[in-house]
């Protein structure tokens, strides 16, 4: 009897069955990881992306899923997903690298005023944009580190094999990026 996949992964029938071009097992792929690869584009290009470009860019990565597939091996180290994560995160890196539109700098003043509750609610929606602004200013590179590991769960050596790094590179970038992310939020708060 063969090991169960993790919940999250595609059965080994259908991946085998896709990997054969198989029309229906390639659509369950696309519906099995269509969310992950949307959420990954959409908040690795964050603000610098319409929806169409996030559509775009998911549409490449399915095209390339399965120009790639049959060479997938299904006993390797590499979860599927981890691997079509992969290909995502590289063709958003290419697309921040490509794109550096300037960031308008975040207003502090621009607090609404009001009672106690629409204060917190004022002070969670300004902390939570001044993060999200912090992401956007992390290189492509750092980005998806971040990404990869606080939002998508990946293990370190699951990113090294992801971004084609060290193991060492991946935890520089990742100890960078939160550095980068908790200076921002004390700037915020010193502003207060």
């Amino acid at each position: 009897m063969q090991p169960r996949p993790p919940p999250d992964e595609l059965d080994e029938l259908t991946l085998a069955r896709a990997q054969r071009g198989d029309a229906r097992a390639r659509r369950d792929l696309v519906v099995r990881y269509q969310r992950p690869v949307f959420a990954l584009l959409s908040r690795m290009l964050h603000g610098r992306a319409a929806a169409p470009l996030v559509e775009d860019l998911a549409q490449e990565t399915f095209l390339r899923v399965f120009r790639a597939l049959e060479g997938f091996d299904r006993r390797g180290p590499a979860r599927l997903s981890t691997w079509i994560l992969t290909i995502a995160s590289r063709l958003a890196i290419d697309e921040l690298r490509r794109r550096r539109p300037e960031v308008a700098p975040i207003d502090p003043s621009a607090e609404p005023a009001g009672h106690a509750a629409a204060d917190a609610d004022a002070e969670r929606v300004r902390l939570a944009a001044a993060l999200q602004h912090a992401i956007d200013d992390l290189s492509p590179e750092f980005r998806a580190a971040f990404m990869l590991r606080e939002y998508h769960e990946l293990e370190y050596s699951e990113i090294a094999d992801n971004l084609q790094v060290d193991l060492g590179t991946v935890k520089s970038r990742l100890s960078r990026a939160r550095a980068a992310l908790r200076r921002a939020l004390e700037e915020v708060y010193r502003a207060r």
